[in-house]
């Protein structure tokens, strides 16, 4: 069953980067908001009279914690009519009008393999999702590869939380990859090359990935020719 409209309130706005903005929704009508980590929320936005081209869909960047406040995590795109009104119009106590959550890009039942994030830009939100849920509530994991990608460091989201996570959660690893930097530390280059690298065994394992179509594409098409089955290859197409 689709979820009904409701009204969002943002409580909060945080400048994450340059082109990211974290914005902190509550959710007055629904004190629990319950969601699978992976899930997204649709919001309706007054930039088109007609209401399907309204609707702009965003991974919760937020785990579940039995409240009603969601964090998103949005991208500027320079032309784009949704992330235009979120940058100029959205500010703490901007009302939205959401629905969710939705989709069924989230954790398998049983983490019975390895397990490989795969993620460029906002594509990090709901991999944040999952590994804070797996923590936090000690559910049993093999080795869980967070591959995250972005031009520079300074693009790097959620980069002191994932740190100081790979830390504490067992076989957790955190893989910052920067195309356009080289710094001591980070990979250098394209998540491909750090999988690829990961997997070279071919080891039995269970891949998401996430972010912008052409990186989406491009790893599923590399995994596909490794040997790996369509079957443990997940997606969550943006733009």
């Amino acid at each position: 069953m689709i979820p009904q409209w409701q009204k969002g309130i943002v409580k909060r706005v945080e400048q994450a980067t340059d082109n990211t903005r974290r914005y902190w929704i509550e959710l007055p009508e629904t004190p629990v908001f319950d969601f699978k980590p992976g899930q997204f929320v649709t919001l309706d936005l007054p930039i088109h009279e007609q209401r399907n081209k309204r609707w702009r869909s965003y991974s919760i960047a937020s785990s579940p914690d039995g409240g009603n406040v969601i964090e998103l995590v949005i991208v500027y795109l320079e032309g784009g009519l949704g992330t235009t009104y979120f940058f100029n119009e959205v500010k703490e106590g901007s009302e939205l009008v959401l629905r969710g959550p939705q989709g069924v890009f989230t954790l398998p039942e049983n983490i019975e393999h390895d397990l490989y994030m795969i993620c460029t830009g906002t594509g990090i939100a709901p991999f944040r999702s999952m590994v804070n849920h797996i923590k936090k509530h000690n559910l049993q994991h093999h080795h869980i590869h967070l591959i995250f990608g972005t031009r520079t460091k300074a693009d790097l989201l959620y980069e002191d939380e994932l740190k100081a996570l790979e830390a504490v959660l067992p076989n957790f690893k955190y893989h910052p990859v920067l195309s356009r930097e080289k710094i001591e530390g980070y990979e250098h280059g394209y998540v491909h090359s750090v999988y690829e690298q990961l997997c070279a065994s071919k080891p039995d394992a269970h891949f998401m990935l996430c972010g912008w179509k052409m990186m989406v594409d491009e790893a599923k098409r590399r995994l596909l020719e490794m040997g790996y089955d369509k079957k443990s290859i997940h997606l969550e197409l943006y733009g």
